[in-house]
């Protein structure tokens, strides 16, 4: 009696930064695909679709050899004729638009993307981005999206743990990441500077990489009652 061997699991892949998701990350994220001219999907969805967000990245793209196309959610079904399995799940590349991580989750989920979203990441379709972008794929982590101050936000849980973006860039980061985790509010961790990101396989980081000189990331835990910050330095992408 034979049986059929069973397919490889496509290798699930996540490419963050801590901000500046630019042509050297969507660079490293088309070389990711294994495509020699991958289509690209930039989802705007946390800064509301807004049209200076889309032309940015359209720039970006636009010394790569890549296919890019956006996805608003803003949306409404008589010119919108494709569902959100259609679109996204024909991309080689995702990446998610930096801003108001809050809002973008609640979009996510009440339009089921949360769901096609993890579909696209089992296919082997690369996540990614940078800011929003990047915290939206961890389970919690830091945010600025709602007033007055820095506060927690759950997220998709592909990758677990918590993250803080813009580590370098604005006050208040580095300390609310460390004491959060210190009190057991916030997982242990990966912290980004900006231009500094992390590449994941499953769950497991793979390679730590920056755009530009001095970016660093970091994972924050805590080591016998104590927070400790490890520095992982990054090999320099173009």
């Amino acid at each position: 009696m034979t049986s059929e061997a069973k397919a490889p699991r496509p290798t699930r892949k996540i490419l963050i930064a801590g901000g500046g998701f630019m042509s050297p990350f969507i660079r490293y994220m088309a070389e990711l695909t294994g495509k020699p001219r991958p289509r690209i999907c930039y989802l705007p969805s946390a800064v509301g679709d807004m049209p200076v967000a889309k032309l940015n990245f359209y720039s970006w793209c636009a010394p790569l050899n890549v296919e890019p196309f956006v996805q608003d959610v803003f949306i409404e079904s008589l010119t919108q004729t494709k569902g959100w399995d259609e679109v996204l799940l024909s991309a080689d590349a995702i990446v998610a638009s930096g801003g108001n991580t809050l809002n973008q989750q609640a979009i996510w989920r009440a339009q089921g993307i949360d769901i096609v979203l993890r579909e696209a990441w089992e296919r082997g379709i690369v996540l990614g981005g940078a800011s929003a972008g990047s915290l939206c794929w961890f389970e919690e982590g830091t945010t600025d999206s709602r007033p007055k101050r820095l506060s927690v936000v759950r997220c998709l849980g592909f990758l677990p743990g918590s993250h803080s973006p813009h580590y370098d860039a604005e006050p208040g980061r580095r300390p609310l990441y460390q004491e959060l985790i210190g009190s057991g509010e916030l997982k242990s961790g990966y912290a980004c500077d900006n231009e500094a990101g992390l590449y994941f396989e499953g769950t497991e980081l793979k390679r730590v990489v920056a755009s530009k000189d001095g970016a660093k990331c970091y994972y924050v835990s805590v080591v016998n009652g104590k927070v400790v910050e490890r520095v992982l330095e990054p090999e320099r992408i173009a």
